[in-house]
């Protein structure tokens, strides 16, 4: 597993904006909060698609956490840049039997309208649940991808990148194939539990008879607002998780996370590639070891996220520096100096994923770990050379187990009327 590395970059916050949707009402999610003792709010349906029923004059405020909102439309989609969300979910689709370009090009079109719709705070614009209703956006975003497979089911073939050849095999995957790759890929990000599922049942339901859902899973993350000071995520295992992610003011960062305007094909300029595995922790086994063991598997201080050669949490590594007996204070087989991109050839990948805990086996093992994603303009140069190297000799690798695996396409943002993946499906 590549050096446990979220992102801190947030987008600016924007004013929230609603426009009513054909066949609704026009009354936003936010505008059934209401003031206190407000009473007689109803649930009416217009032309099929189920609407939010008039509010009082004046609502109550949001807090900053239910205001937040991302933006749909941009140069790359959202998700990728956005700052962490307390909740998430992933899902991948396969197309359905029979179903082609054409079946595809129209759930895209119906994806991305609801997603716009989601992320703005607004229903979905058909058969809309209610389940967040009181909410506002909540920082929701999300994400469309394709998986190597879809472009044979939709006869793409010649435009599929080469970027999106299987990944090879490393020697810690144990890979449950029912539960990896797929045709498509959703990511779904919030702030907000409700407002995350509300995305995923209205995103399940758009599929209709066009694509069925191949897996899906849960991730959290610490809910924003929850320490003193905005700081670095912790996983699973107790370290802090993010100290060396690419940020968007490095001068190289586009280069090494998007492909470029120019790239090929034409249809992913602004996307990138994302690599997402269920990496099992075995926290059994990991809870075991002293503190002291914990810190040199990862090569830095679990309290403050330091190097073990000294320093703060962004203090560069110094892998030369030895202790008294001569040995090498940041162990040669430590998991933070093994990532490190100097160490790689510049390899370099921007992490952005979520911890996930699925229940307890027979036996009292949890099962919990990452919901790892990266997201890199070329996996071969970010992901795989990382991987290969650590798949040699990586202390952690005793620790954890790679038990799913997806590599997805995940084109560029869609203009202000355009839906994702439509100049790959209409070019």
């Amino acid at each position: 597993m590549p050096e446990p590395s979220l992102s801190e970059a947030r987008t600016p916050d924007a004013p929230v904006t609603r426009q009513p949707a054909p066949g609704t009402s026009g009354i936003s999610r936010r505008a059934l909060i209401g003031t206190a003792g407000a009473t007689g709010l109803a649930l009416g349906a217009a032309g099929g698609a189920v609407g939010y029923a008039a509010a009082p004059a004046e609502a109550t405020p949001l807090t900053s956490v239910g205001s937040d909102r991302a933006m749909f439309h941009g140069k790359h989609q959202p998700g990728i840049t956005d700052g962490l969300q307390a909740r998430g979910h992933l899902v991948a689709f396969d197309l359905a039997a029979g179903a082609g370009r054409k079946e595809a090009a129209a759930l895209l079109r119906r994806w991305s309208a609801t997603a716009e719709r989601l992320m703005a705070g607004e229903a979905a614009p058909h058969g809309d649940t209610g389940v967040a209703r009181d909410a506002g956006p909540s920082s929701l975003t999300v994400t469309f991808g394709f998986g190597h497979s879809f472009f044979g089911r939709t006869g793409l073939e010649k435009q599929r990148p080469t970027a999106l050849d299987p990944l090879p095999a490393f020697s810690s995957d144990r890979l449950d194939r029912s539960r990896s790759d797929g045709d498509l890929w959703v990511q779904i990000g919030a702030n907000d539990a409700l407002v995350a599922f509300h995305a995923l049942r209205a995103i399940q339901k758009d599929a209709g008879s066009a694509a069925r859902v191949r897996w899906q899973m849960n991730g959290f993350n610490r809910s924003p607002g929850a320490t003193a000071h905005p700081m670095t995520a912790r996983n699973l295992m107790g370290q802090l998780d993010g100290t060396r992610n690419p940020k968007p003011a490095d001068a190289d960062f586009d280069r090494r996370i998007f492909v470029p305007a120019s790239g090929e094909p034409a249809w992913m300029a602004n996307g990138s590639y994302a690599v997402v595995r269920r990496i099992r922790m075995l926290l059994d086994d990991w809870e075991k070891l002293s503190l002291p063991a914990q810190e040199a598997v990862i090569g830095r201080r679990k309290a403050d996220g330091a190097p073990l050669s000294g320093g703060g949490e962004t203090t560069p590594m110094d892998l030369e520096k030895a202790d008294a007996k001569g040995e090498y204070v940041v162990p040669l087989n430590a998991h933070a100096r093994i990532t490190r991109p100097d160490q790689n050839g510049g390899a370099a990948m921007l992490r952005r994923p979520f911890s996930y805990h699925d229940g307890i086996d027979a036996d009292g093992t949890p099962d919990a770990g990452l919901l790892f994603i990266c997201w890199q303009a070329d996996p071969l140069r970010g992901f795989v050379p990382v991987q290969r190297k650590l798949d040699r000799g990586d202390a952690l690798s005793k620790y954890i187990r790679h038990e799913t695996s997806g590599l997805f396409a995940v084109p560029g943002g869609a203009a202000k009327g355009e839906y994702v993946g439509q100049r790959l499906l209409e070019g």
